[in-house]
């Protein structure tokens, strides 16, 4: 794999509110097991030997975080993040340390994705080499339905070359930069990074993760994630 000297960087982004979730606490804060999910999640990152440290870009007016520094031993690094996904990404890689470089791999990872897996991030580092990146991703499997008017089924869609992204996304840091920095100036609010490298004419990798890597967005999903870090027994 084609990393900088100091490995990858993992950036995660925890400005947002988790406003579909409910609550006053912002769902990257919810605890199972007595830790808040983003530190599983900063823990999964951090404990690969791949991953070199974390920038965490958080609201101003948070809080909540706990103020680490370190975690697994590895450096963490606080900014403030902003109001869309795109905007906090971007003031993550404008905080990077002096260590990083323009081709320094970065893994881009939902806070509130715990059960992350070496493997998938084994996996992503050796496939996201070239200057396109690559994510982590899942086959769609169940069958697409297309709504109509009044809620009915209008058609069926072919789920074939159907994928859902997952993350973390890996991508270098300057071409990651620049595409995040062109989508907001032409306006575009694009929901993950994929899309704003793909505007630029890139083909990320897609790369098969596992279907576990759930993100926490409802209650539903906390209790299924409580569920599986319980029967983890190692990354």
């Amino acid at each position: 794999m084609r990393t900088s000297p100091a490995g990858a960087w993992a950036v995660v982004p925890a400005a947002g509110r988790g406003t579909r979730f409910g609550g006053e606490l912002p769902k990257q804060y919810l605890t199972i097991n007595g830790k808040p999910l983003i530190e599983h999640a900063l823990r999964a990152l951090l404990s690969h030997p791949g991953v070199a440290g974390a920038v965490v870009a958080l609201a101003p007016d948070d809080t909540h975080w706990p103020g680490w520094t370190e975690v697994e031993g590895k450096p963490v690094i606080r900014c403030v993040g902003g109001t869309e996904r795109a905007d906090s990404v971007l003031a993550a890689l404008h905080a990077l340390s002096d260590d990083a470089h323009d081709d320094t791999l970065v893994l881009v990872h939902d806070a509130a994705r715990p059960n992350l897996w070496h493997r998938d991030i084994t996996r992503l580092l050796d496939s996201a080499g070239d200057n396109d990146g690559a994510i982590l991703a899942a086959p769609v499997r169940d069958t697409l339905k297309r709504a109509g008017d009044g809620g009915r089924i209008e058609c069926t869609e072919s789920r074939e070359r159907l994928w859902r992204a997952l993350t973390p996304q890996a991508f270098r840091r300057c071409a990651l930069r620049d595409a995040l920095e062109h989508a907001a100036r032409d306006g575009i609010a694009v929901t993950d990074e994929a899309m704003a490298m793909e505007r630029t004419g890139a083909r990320p990798r897609l790369v098969e993760g596992r279907e576990d890597n759930l993100k926490v967005t409802t209650p539903a999903d906390l209790a299924l994630a409580e569920f599986l870090l319980a029967r983890r027994v190692h990354p």
